[in-house]
């Protein structure tokens, strides 16, 4: 499953999962039956996604001749502080 989510700060999160994050306290029970029409509706899209590459290189090359001409602006300590938000280790 493909996650796209953004920060307030505008930056884009994407996030790869075989199945949805499961709490803690929540019982390792099967997944109740899908009602049949939203199991034909949602298996194209779910077909589609699953044969999404996992980088879209064409944009990582587009992005990176802009860093690399000067065309992007790049503040590493913003990106720092993004990262450690990230990772939960924002104080």
């Amino acid at each position: 499953m493909r996650i796209t989510t953004s920060t307030p700060d505008g930056m884009t999160v994407q996030r790869v999962a075989d199945a949805a994050p499961v709490d803690a306290g929540e019982a390792a029970a099967p997944a109740p039956a899908a009602a049949p029409l939203q199991s034909a509706v949602m298996q194209p899209a779910l077909r589609a996604m699953r044969e999404m590459p996992d980088i879209d290189q064409e944009k990582v090359d587009m992005l990176r001749d802009a860093l690399a001409k000067g065309e992007l602006p790049f503040d590493p300590a913003k990106l720092a502080g993004l990262i450690q938000r990230f990772h939960g280790s924002e104080k």
